[in-house]
């Protein structure tokens, strides 16, 4: 019995510091740094189950629901896209979305890596 009860407390402890937990799209609207990912990554299997292509216009995010379309708009040229979650990331601490090679092209930071965005759900 006290095992039970031991097991029960840590998998209640562990639940409760789960910090990816999908999130309603409606509505999101966030700012923060946006990576890229590409050339080592292609081919390879997303979270989602589909292949990585660098030359698509897709995304990875910690909480949003595959499928979400969003809108990125880099607010240090104000160029914009619009992509799809296909993976979850990133996986550097302090990073927003970590977009496809194609995508990062678009918003003008593949020279320098990374870019201060906004990320807006699109209603569909």
């Amino acid at each position: 019995m006290k095992h039970l009860l031991g097991a029960c407390a840590l998998l209640s402890l562990l639940a409760g510091c789960a910090s990816n937990d999908i999130v309603d799209p409606h509505g999101y609207d966030k700012n923060g740094t946006a990576s890229f990912y590409g050339a080592k990554h292609q081919g390879k299997r997303t979270a989602s189950g589909e292949r990585f292509d660098k030359n698509s216009m897709t995304a990875a995010h910690r909480q949003l629901p595959f499928g979400t379309r969003v809108k990125v708009t880099n607010l240090n040229n104000d160029k914009s896209c619009v992509v799809r979650i296909n993976d979850r990331g990133p996986h550097t601490r302090g990073r927003l979305i970590d977009l496809s090679h194609a995508a990062a092209e678009r918003l003008g930071m593949v020279k320098s890596g990374t870019a201060k965005v906004r990320v807006q759900a699109l209603d569909d």
